[in-house]
């Protein structure tokens, strides 16, 4: 088999410069990518006689001479010439071992004369090439028999340059002839070359007989070995250069690569290899090299060494981490490349402010703050005994009992300021304020400190005694006290007691209860259950300590004498109040039905037997009896505020943590009431708090408590991560599918049902009131627009109709409006505006228009449009939601099945641009395009289609004129950097309206 292809290919190599390449990186390539050959004979190189055996013995033709190649070096031929003769002549080369090769390659330099020149009727211009296969060197003159079978046929051979006897006589041309053949499936262990000759005028030149094998290489970091192919590809196993690895938590892989046919390796290996901890790329991805005095390197992979950071250095090459300099470290969490850091310096300039047993401190940073960011600060008391004694020193101080209280907090402070109270009057206190940072808790030394002492004063109430049981039963207690006497002018105000299981395994699992005299009843204890009580009292001046503790225990069952007796007084007490209850919100009904005169507007609704009832806040006399019913009072203590993340009308909306003991600690959101408010905005308030406490649903935001005796006023809710839908949305244009904004539409609908089921009519559904989590749940916010329909709030745009309150008009339902009529109805118009928001990716509804083009609008019966790519069956029910009439628009329980329908059937969201008849409603036209045409730059038409976070990728891709911005394809639009399906449309229609614009001309008034 003649083979052409790889030896021209070496060739052609040789003398030109593939792709433009210069000339100097040929040599560095051929020694990269150049097959080895293995010589197994070659007769240039050969000194003596080659006895190669002739056949007939008889009449042996085939002539062995010396002579000269090409280049004057003398070398063995063998020559032939029978034109005149039909008869086959043979030639048998000696026994050539193969070695572990299974495909040899035979080159062969032969010269052939021309036989128009010979003018012999049995001259030819080809011979053929045998071969024959045998474990060991059997041949004899007569063996193998001198016939095609047992020799097998390699091919015949053809010269491309033939020799005419004038010319070489006349200036001794010769022109030889160079063939390269292959055989292939060898098996034995060796062979012979038979050639064979009728007819022929040849020279045979030189024969060389070779396999190839592919070299050894470094390649990713990975060595393969000398490998021989036996097939078309071999595959061969090569192990990591040293120093070098696979990642952990990869699985571990040996590397390989594949070994042409040719001895050439083809393509990219298969390596998971790279350089280990404190070892980079050397010499391209060849070997790895060890990191260099003063740099390391932290992890396994491809990355390179780098310097030392801040206050580290090493001398040892080949560092995976920088040991930190003498008085500096690293915390715990601090990853191997953060730079070291230390302790902070003590905080400067303490100042303290006494009232009577309340002490605020007060301090400056330190001067040092160590190089972190982490900063905080600890508080310890010492009591050192009451004032008039000798002056101590600070060892016969001891540690402040639990009574001492602080706010915010003991520990981790990050603000410089600590409110700290339950002190006794006439002590002396010394407080220590220390600086610490993430490296305090593993440096050797003290944390820095400074120390501030103080002095109490005026007398507060002595603490409590007396404290008794004046009745038990299986699940309260009844509790009394004797009225501490006062040696001053003050008055005691009430009393605080605190209670707890006494097995509580946890300090400061403490429940309070406040009393205004000098008794108490413990409800809702466990049967048989010793409790540890605590009492103190209040006057002008403040708290005094707590008294001493006292255990009570409840009693088991069967235990109480009267229980029938209490049981039956406790029963009619309820059969009385709720008699009261009920003729009281008879009237309070009534009088709010003829106030106001509309079903609609009812705050305190009968649902039926087995639903349950939501009350309005605003019918209790005293708003703060609705708080304490439907809302939980939460200690100050257990509340820790972190950042400000917004503000509302009446304060800051902070994000913190709160963490009452016996639960795990979790993220909130904290409303606050600023300072300086009024009776009214502290009922308005809370009153959301009264609401939200009423209703308990996955898709309702819940409530966590109140804080109201304390400043500020909080109520604390769950913490959404991704905050609002309409920005969330915003910011993620184009990422979701249809059933993902379908399942982010059913939670919301789900939750309105569920109000609408109690009653409850929200005012305000809008995409901005909902809230969103990190797993995408969707929670209905915002339950205050009672207030906010009688105050003010600028970012909403309003109407104000004519009883001057203000209205949301893009998202509120004409009769609304129009008449105030507030309904479920109207909720479902509400509902369909932001199921327009979440398909328009938070886009305003009706655009720009105008409050009074929007109220024209809808008293015409004009309709929003479908947005872009919005399913069909999803804007037919916004139609539905947005029907004239309220009675004919669909009920929540309806809607909730109508999007479990979309759910359940995926591919009916596919359909856009369905065939069904237009709607009954005329539809809005989108905003008229900007001239596009008109844009003087790419930045300008970017930030007109409000895509200008591309500006940068564009004007790098060389897309510098509308021009070209004007041919741009999808592909383009992946290579300029837009991946996002949603990003690509609505660029890609930008283009075809400049298309279009730029073609239409513009007339000009």
């Amino acid at each position: 088999m003649e083979v052409g292809g790889p030896y021209r290919t070496q060739v052609a190599l040789g003398r030109a410069s593939p792709g433009g390449m210069p000339l100097l990186l040929l040599p560095l390539l051929l020694s990269l990518y150049r097959a080895e050959e293995e010589v197994l004979m070659n007769t240039k190189l050969e000194t003596s006689d080659l006895r190669w055996m002739n056949y007939p013995a008889d009449d042996q033709q085939w002539d062995e001479v010396s002579g000269f190649d090409d280049d004057s070096n003398s070398v063995r031929t063998l020559q032939i010439c029978t034109p005149s003769s039909p008869s086959s002549y043979w030639l048998r080369t000696r026994w050539i071992p193969r070695q572990t090769a299974t495909t040899l390659y035979v080159e062969l330099r032969f010269t052939m004369m021309e036989c128009a020149g010979l003018n012999q009727r049995h001259c030819k211009e080809t011979f053929n090439l045998y071969y024959y296969q045998s474990d060991s060197d059997e041949a004899t003159p007569t063996y193998p028999p001198w016939m095609e079978n047992p020799y097998t046929k390699v091919a015949t051979i053809a010269a491309d340059h033939l020799l005419r006897r004038d010319i070489e006589r006349r200036d001794g041309e010769r022109r030889t002839n160079l063939k390269l053949l292959r055989i292939q499936a060898l098996r034995g262990a060796g062979l012979y070359l038979a050639f064979q000759s009728q007819g022929t005028c040849m020279a045979l030149l030189a024969v060389r007989v070779f396999y190839r094998k592919c070299p050894p290489i470094r390649r990713n970091f990975a060595f393969f070995p000398e490998t021989i192919p036996h097939s078309l590809v071999e595959q061969a196993q090569g192990v990591c250069v040293e120093n070098a690895m696979t990642p952990p938590g990869e699985p571990s892989k040996t590397p390989s690569m594949l070994c042409g046919e040719d001895g050439q390796w083809v393509g990219q290996p298969a390596s998971s290899c790279v350089c280990r901890p404190g070892y980079e790329a050397g010499d391209g991805d060849m070997r790895c090299r060890a990191c260099p005095s003063g740099h390391f390197k932290g992890s396994s992979g491809s990355t390179g060494c780098t310097s030392c950071p801040a206050n580290s250095n090493t001398l040892i090459p080949g560092s995976a981490y920088c040991p930190c300099l003498p008085g500096y470290d690293r915390a715990d969490s601090d990853p191997p490349h953060a730079a070291c850091t230390r302790p902070p310096s003590a905080p400067r300039l303490p100042v303290s402010q006494l009232n009577d047993t309340t002490v605020t401190l007060e301090w400056s940073e330190p001067q040092e703050r160590g190089g972190r960011g982490d900063l905080t600060y600890t508080v310890l008391c010492s009591n050192c005994g009451p004032t008039g004694t000798s002056k101590r020193l600070a060892s016969s101080c001891s540690q402040c009992d639990d009574s001492v209280l602080y706010r915010p907090a003991q520990f981790g402070l990050t603000q410089r300021r600590v409110n700290i109270w339950g002190l006794r009057p006439q002590t002396m206190y010394m407080f220590t304020i220390q600086s610490l940072n993430g490296i305090s808790a593993v440096s050797q030394s003290e944390p820095a400190s400074v120390r501030l002492n103080v002095t109490t004063s005026r007398d507060v109430p002595p603490p409590v005694s007396g404290v008794r049981r004046a009745a038990a039963s299986e699940t309260s207690l009844s509790l009394e006290w004797t009225v501490p006497l006062l040696q001053n002018q003050y008055q005691i105000l009430d009393y605080e007691l605190r209670y707890s299981q006494r097995a509580a395994e946890e300090v400061g699992q403490w429940q309070y209860v406040a009393s205004r005299s000098s008794s108490v009843v413990l409800s809702g204890l466990q049967r048989a259950t010793p409790y540890q009580v605590q009492v103190r009292a209040r006057s002008q001046v403040g708290y005094g300590p707590f008294s001493s503790t006292r255990t009570f225990s409840t009693l088991p069952d069967g235990m109480s004498p009267s229980q029938l007796a209490v049981t039956s007084i406790l029963v009619s007490m309820v059969i009385l109040l709720l008699v009261a209850a009920a003729i009281v919100g008879v009237i309070c009904y009534r009088r709010r039905r003829r106030r106001r005169g509309v079903t609609d507007r009812t705050g305190h609704y009968q649902m039926g037997q087995t639903m349950k009832v939501y009350i309005d806040p605003f019918t209790y006399e005293d708003p703060n009896e609705a708080v304490r019913e439907f809302a939980k009072e939460i200690d100050a203590s257990f509340v820790k505020i972190e950042e400000v993340i917004g503000a509302g009308e009446f304060g800051e909306v902070c994000r913190g943590r709160l963490r009452i003991p016996g639960r795990k600690e979790n993220y909130v959101a904290i409303k606050t009431l600023k300072g300086g408010y009024t009776e009214k905005q502290r009922r308005d308030f809370l009153s959301e708090a009264s609401i939200m406490g009423q209703f308990q649903h996955p898709n309702i935001i819940h409530l966590e408590g109140v804080i109201t005796t304390s400043c500020p006023v909080m109520i604390l809710t769950e913490f959404m991560e991704n905050g609002a839908l309409d920005s969330f949305l915003r910011m993620n244009d184009g990422q979701f599918t249809p059933i993902q904004l379908v399942g982010m539409l059913r939670g919301i609908a789900s939750g309105v049902k569920y109000l609408s089921d109690m009653s409850f009519v929200h005012r305000d559904l809008a995409a901005r009131n909902v809230l969103v989590n990190s797993n995408l749940v969707c929670k209905v916010s915002d339950f205050g627009l009672s207030r906010l329909m009688r105050g003010l709030d600028h970012n909403i745009p309003t109407y104000t109709a004519s009883l001057g309150s203000k209205i949301p008009v893009r998202w509120t339902a004409p009769e609304a409006f129009q008449h105030r009529k507030f309904s479920s109805a109207s909720d479902v118009w509400s509902f369909g505006v932001l199921m327009w928001e979440v398909m328009s990716y938070g886009e305003r509804p009706y655009w720009d228009m105008s409050n009074q083009d929007v109220i024209n609008a809808i008293e015409q019966d004009y309709r929003l449009p479908p947005p872009p790519d919005c399913p069909a069956p999803l804007h037919s029910l916004m139609l539905d939601c947005w029907q004239k009439d309220r009675a004919d628009r669909p009920r929540f329980c309806d809607i909730v099945a109508a999007l479990d329908r979309m759910i359940r059937n995926p591919v009916s969201l596919k359909v856009t641009h369905p065939e069904l008849p237009s709607p009954s409603q005329p539809l809005l036209d989108q905003r008229v395009p900007p001239r596009l045409s008109a844009c003087g730059s790419v930045s300008e038409w970017l930030r007109a289609i409000k895509m200008d976070r591309y500006e940068q990728n564009f004007l790098q891709a060389g897309f510098s004129s509308l021009d070209t911005v004007s041919q741009l394809n999808t592909e383009d639009l992946l290579r300029v950097g837009v991946t996002l399906a949603g990003h690509q449309k609505k660029i890609l229609s930008s283009i075809q309206t400049l298309r279009i614009q730029k073609d239409t001309p513009t007339l000009l008034y």
